[in-house]
């Protein structure tokens, strides 16, 4: 979540908190039955969770994912609590385990959690490479992100992609937020030696490259 201070310090971030703002109020007025609010709820949202599903089950698959998904965040989404960015993370959660079902219908072999043994080494995110953050939206960047490790992948996804913080991502994913944080960030530095370095995405064959091992 933005702070005040951040928001003072940089347009970025003031630009992120109004969209939080927005998210929130969105949120709010669709809980209490307001079909507006839910069109907006599902503008500012969908994009970036369809990007998240669409890398964890392929270009193919992801628009019915989302679809069910959305009955499901519209069915329960009067026992959500809390603001916009904590909305975001719930329907990842939500999106994800809509994901996972289907993999597993399908019978392919589902994501599951990254090596905790990550968190003995916790890195500074001001490290993290500009390039890879000024370039993940792009389509080419999230072809980028699904050749990574599966860990890796999924923390810059609702990181960046969808703006979680770590401890938001952490409950999407099962994991503590140290974890997130390390997965992100060597996920980052590996994205941007792939941008620099102009090496094309190299998915795995019939199904999505975050669907594989990391060993």
């Amino acid at each position: 979540m933005t702070t005040v201070r951040e928001a003072r310090r940089d347009p970025a971030a003031r630009d992120r908190q109004r969209q939080d703002a927005a998210l929130t109020d969105a949120v709010h007025a669709a809980q209490n039955g307001d079909e507006d609010g839910f069109r907006r709820v599902y503008r500012m949202v969908n994009p970036m969770l369809l990007r998240y599903v669409r890398t964890l089950v392929g270009a193919a698959d992801a628009e019915d994912v989302m679809s069910e998904a959305w009955l499901h965040i519209a069915r329960d989404l009067r026992t959500f609590h809390g603001d916009g960015p904590g909305f975001r993370g719930w329907a990842a959660r939500v999106a994800r385990n809509r994901a996972l079902d289907h993999l597993r219908r399908s019978g392919r072999r589902p994501v599951i959690g990254g090596d905790e043994n990550d968190l003995l080494e916790l890195p500074s995110a001001s490290d993290t490479a500009d390039e890879a953050l000024e370039s993940v939206s792009t389509d080419r960047a999230l072809a980028l992100i699904a050749s990574l490790p599966r860990d890796q992948a999924e923390a810059v996804l609702l990181r960046v992609v969808l703006g979680l913080d770590a401890k938001q991502a952490g409950r999407v994913l099962g994991k503590r937020p140290g974890t997130v944080r390390v997965c992100a960030y060597r996920g980052l530095r590996k994205l941007a030696e792939m941008l620099h370095n102009g090496q094309p995405p190299r998915p795995a064959v019939g199904r999505p490259a975050i669907l594989e091992d990391t060993a």
